[in-house]
């Protein structure tokens, strides 16, 4: 359209008949495609349309009427065009978007799914991708999510490090559309790696956490004497194992006077909220340690706070962990692990 205005009433240099013409058709447009006309003209013939403009204060009545139909007259000797309208259109945007995508929308050809692009990277197992994507940039990682589908994205989301998932989503966030030959070449170098973990056996293991189990399955003191050997070279996991060797739940297991201790020291709101995600063995075991009237306030306060997050309850169980572990270093309570036999 602005092809045609402008090779209708041509807008000249000097202010003159060109002008006013561009000026009146402007005005039959209306201000909405005025407005998107103006986006398109330099200052300078900007300018000029506004000079058109003034002079039409001057000019008779049908100016507007005469210059619309010059415009119209105009579009009309472009019809012979249209014939090599589609052609001309699929160039340009073949130049703008790469043939592939264009070939698409011109031909009627759905897009490609996950799986024609993404081929068995679409089909791997959540961990096993996870392993693969996470040796990868975020923004690597952010595209092959996007192409996943939800589902499928959480799921391998979940086996991602910690620490990149922040990057992965804030640049999910950001992605808005990607070219399908790219995610095939991802694809195609992701398959290759899924395949050479496959065939050589690897596969994602917590060697801490079996650490942390066969520890729990020996008594206290040799578990003492295991976990002060790894402190002396590395201190970090060492109070790692220490706090997931005695949980929460394994406070079920001291005697009711460490219990009683243990009440005296830790703050009862924290113990409220810790309590929300405990088993009824470890509740019993504070209730029962604290006079009738402090067992009632204590529960009047958990019924009273509603619904907790999963993760506030989890930091107060580890925050009295800890001062149960401090109490026990200080000789003031006995820890009691379930591989411990009371006598």
């Amino acid at each position: 359209m602005a092809d045609a205005l402008a090779n209708a009433p041509a807008v000249k240099d000097e202010v003159g008949p060109g002008t006013r013409r561009a000026a009146a058709v402007m005005v039959g447009l209306g201000p909405e495609v005025a407005g998107g006309l103006f986006r398109l003209m330099s200052e300078n013939e900007v300018r000029q349309i506004a000079r058109g403009a003034k002079e039409l204060r001057n000019a008779g009545p049908g100016v507007v009427t005469d210059a619309l139909q010059e415009f119209i007259d105009s579009l009309d000797g472009l019809a012979g065009e249209t014939v090599a309208g589609e052609h001309l259109l699929r160039d340009a945007a073949t130049r703008a978007l790469g043939d592939d995508l264009v070939r698409r929308a011109f031909d009627g050809i759905s897009p490609p799914t996950p799986d024609e692009v993404l081929g068995p990277v679409s089909h791997a197992d959540p961990e096993s991708l996870a392993m693969v994507l996470a040796r990868e940039q975020p923004q690597t990682i952010a595209l092959v999510l996007s192409a996943l589908g939800t589902e499928k994205a959480g799921a391998v989301l979940a086996f991602l490090p910690v620490g990149i998932r922040p990057s992965v989503l804030r640049r999910m966030a950001l992605v808005e559309s990607v070219a399908p030959e790219v995610l095939k070449e991802v694809g195609e170098a992701l398959a290759q790696e899924l395949k050479a973990i496959v065939a050589g056996g690897m596969r994602k293991v917590d060697g801490k956490g079996v650490a942390v189990e066969l520890l729990r399955q020996v008594p206290s003191q040799q578990q003492g004497e295991v976990v002060e050997q790894i402190e002396r070279e590395d201190p970090d996991l060492a109070g790692e194992l220490r706090t997931r060797l005695f949980t929460f739940e394994d406070l079920s297991n001291l005697l009711d006077r460490d219990i009683q201790t243990l009440i005296k020291e830790i703050d009862l709101n924290q113990l409220s909220v810790a309590l929300k995600g405990a088993s009824p063995g470890v509740k019993d075991k504070f209730f029962k340690n604290m006079s009738t009237r402090a067992a009632q306030m204590l529960a009047d306060d958990m019924q009273a706070a509603g619904p907790v997050r999963l993760a506030i309850v989890e930091k107060a169980q580890a925050d009295l962990v800890l001062v149960a572990l401090d109490l026990a270093q200080k000789d003031r309570i006995t820890i009691v692990r379930p591989a411990d036999k009371m006598i």
